[in-house]
């Protein structure tokens, strides 16, 4: 017999009452298993699995607004990322989506585009909407921030903020030994737009590790990106630039994959072979890497599993208390595809 089974089948609401009676268990019991609570651990795994398992055979949904009153929680955080439709963005944001699903939070997205205005209106107004933390991609925090904030690609250290970022030297180390044991010297380099969280620490490594494995970084080989440009765009006119001062280059270290892919293109306009004349090495390993025509080599930051470690950390401090790292180092990795080969007339 399941108790009240046909009055909420008419009302088409399942109450989390109802299932306590399906299982003639409390409904205090049901919502502790439910709702994953830590008195939840003292009941048996058998009753556990009963509970979920009636959960779903009656289509029970938790009602969203008792669990906030009851809790006086919100169970929502807010995302503010520079652009949500490019690669890069769009990765991380998958990554934290993935996370909060199964932990039955929400999240607030808004775009700032690098608009100092926005991104100060836009913190207060997630405040006021109750999220609880915030996670911020590709943005640099200046502020002690109210609220528990987690950032990724976060280089700036700030009281109350956890940086997620790539272990840029360990990255600059492998792409510049890439190109070195292919017996590249003339390399021409593409430097971040100064707005992106990640410019300045990429650079910096890559002058560094250059110096340590003796390769020349010629200014006459460097082309500084001063656009936002999600396209392939990025990187075509930087390239164009480039070849017009008519110094050769067998290879070019990009900003990033959308910057390397502009590369290839204005390199092949220009009657030059990829890789076989110059070989072009890019950065992130965005998900179309691979399908590109060359495919292309690049230094892997693990996109997805960086907004999973973020969301994962925003709630570890928002549930757990007020200990939290100021840093969390993610491992890069080099992807050697067909955008590189040895030197053009090296032995």
């Amino acid at each position: 017999m399941v108790p009240n089974k046909r009055s909420t089948q008419k009302s088409g609401v399942v109450t989390l009452k109802a299932v306590a009676q399906h299982l003639g268990l409390t409904p205090g019991t049901v919502s502790a298993v439910l709702n994953d609570s830590p008195s939840a651990r003292s009941i048996p795994q058998e009753t556990k699995n009963r509970i979920h398992a009636a959960a779903r055979e009656l289509n029970y949904r938790p009602n969203f607004f008792a669990r906030t009153l009851r809790n006086k929680r919100t169970y929502t955080i807010g995302v503010i990322t520079e652009e949500i439709g490019d690669s890069y963005g769009s990765a991380i944001v998958s990554g934290i989506e993935q996370y909060l699903r199964k932990r039955d939070y929400f999240f607030l997205t808004v775009v700032h585009r690098h608009d100092p205005e926005l991104l100060s209106q836009y913190s207060r107004i997630l405040s006021e909407r109750g999220v609880e933390g915030i996670i911020t991609v590709d943005t640099t925090v200046h502020e002690a921030p109210t609220l528990p904030t987690v950032a990724v690609a976060g280089h700036k250290k700030v009281k109350g903020v956890t940086n997620i970022i790539l272990d840029h030297d360990r990255a600059a180390v492998l792409a510049l030994n890439h190109l070195k044991d292919l017996s590249h010297e003339r390399i021409a380099f593409m430097r971040g737009s100064p707005r992106s969280s990640d410019s300045k620490d990429r650079w910096d490594a890559i002058c560094q590790v250059a110096a340590q494995l003796g390769l020349k970084i010629d200014p006459e080989l460097t082309v500084q990106i001063s656009s936002d440009d999600p396209t392939p765009m990025l990187g075509y006119p930087y390239t164009k630039q480039l070849l017009e001062r008519k110094k050769p280059f067998t290879a070019l270290f990009a900003y990033n994959d959308i910057s390397a892919i502009g590369a290839v293109r204005a390199l092949q306009e220009h009657g030059l072979r990829v890789p076989q004349d110059v070989s072009v090495l890019g950065f992130d390993d965005i998900p179309g890497a691979a399908f590109y025509t060359p495919s292309l080599t690049t230094v892997r930051q693990p996109l997805n599993r960086m907004g999973e470690v973020a969301a994962q950390s925003l709630l570890e401090r928002i549930e757990g208390g007020s200990e939290y790292p100021s840093e969390i180092a993610i491992e890069p990795e080099l992807v050697v595809r067909e955008s590189t080969a040895r030197a053009h007339g090296a032995r």
